[in-house]
């Protein structure tokens, strides 16, 4: 498949996703998808017409052709993908009225062995903007070191650095955490947070203003704070600060990862020109509109849909 040329470098672990409409006990099959909070951010992006690659490991235990294959479909850049003799992670969900189950299995995974070889210095200076996670770092020692290296060179390079913490208790410590955020921080231009589940968790800080001159002081440019207390986000940038609020939570459904796919709107939107306060609006359609339907990469929405309803 003939891709399109990147701009944005997307650094994650691609999980297979197995999912139920039913209780895992109940269950007597489960359909086959894929997965993962950088993944998700990554195919955001590119229904809304952005030219993402990703960056990852992949490993050959059968799921290999379906994940590269998948991502292709979503115009997303598999050029940099690698293979290995690892396992592909893996993570079981079940949705019901009320009531959702979520299992991760996440050992010894293919993503794991990403290192510093996996991203070259001309291919980060050719970039527009380079994302990546928490979770990314504490897969293991070298795709820590890779993340840290690949935000370095593109700061240094003046490309466009974004970084979500995205912490979650499941499979990673708040102290671990708060260590892959201090050491990324310097290098960061965009910085997404929860306030619940990384401000006030991480740094035990509920205040949006405090929050915000905690990482404009260490260069920050673009702080955004996903606040489920207000029901929306508050972006800073030059020392002012705005609020939007979430879109539409009345037909919403099912909030799996939309945050992830606020990030991609976000990111898009910022490498399309918009201002941050513009890009905030624009995201915030984008996962209002995925949380509307069940799935979390099923029911992101294409550019055409979101720009109907930001007229509408």
């Amino acid at each position: 498949m003939e891709q399109q040329k990147s701009d944005i470098a997307i650094i994650g672990e691609c999980l297979i996703e197995l999912s139920s409409n039913g209780t895992l006990a109940e269950s007597s099959t489960l359909n086959k998808f894929f997965g993962g909070d950088t993944v998700t951010t990554a195919v955001a992006i590119a229904r809304l017409g952005g030219a993402p690659a990703y960056i990852t490991k992949v490993g050959n235990d059968g799921f290999s052709e379906f994940i590269i294959s998948s991502l292709q479909k979503e115009n997303i850049d598999t050029s940099h993908i690698k293979t290995n003799d690892e396992q592909n992670g893996m993570y079981i969900v079940s949705n019901t009225q009320g009531k959702k189950e979520l299992l991760y299995y996440k050992r010894k995974t293919a993503a794991t062995k990403l290192n510093i070889d996996d991203l070259t210095e001309d291919c980060i200076k050719n970039l527009k903007l380079i994302y990546s996670t928490g979770i990314v770092q504490s897969l293991s020692a070298s795709s820590r070191e890779l993340i840290r290296e690949s935000f370095k060179i593109a700061r240094e390079n003046e490309v466009i650095t974004a970084y979500d913490p995205n912490y979650t208790s499941c499979f990673m410590s708040s102290s671990d955490s708060k260590e892959y955020l201090e050491e990324i921080t310097e290098y960061t231009d965009i910085m997404f947070l929860s306030l619940k589940g990384d401000a006030v968790r991480l740094y035990d800080m509920d205040s949006i203003d405090k929050i915000m001159k905690y990482f404009w002081d260490k260069g920050v440019k673009i702080v955004v704070i996903k606040s489920h207390i207000d029901n929306g986000y508050y972006t800073g940038y030059k020392g002012s600060i705005n609020f939007t609020e979430f879109y539409n939570t009345t037909k919403a459904i099912d909030v799996t990862a939309s945050g992830d796919v606020f990030n991609g709107g976000f990111l898009y939107a910022v490498t399309n020109g918009y201002s941050p306060e513009k890009a905030s609006k624009f995201a915030s359609v984008v996962s209002g509109l995925q949380t509307q339907n069940y799935g979390a990469i099923q029911s992101i929405p294409y550019l055409k849909t979101v720009m109907e309803n930001m007229s509408a």
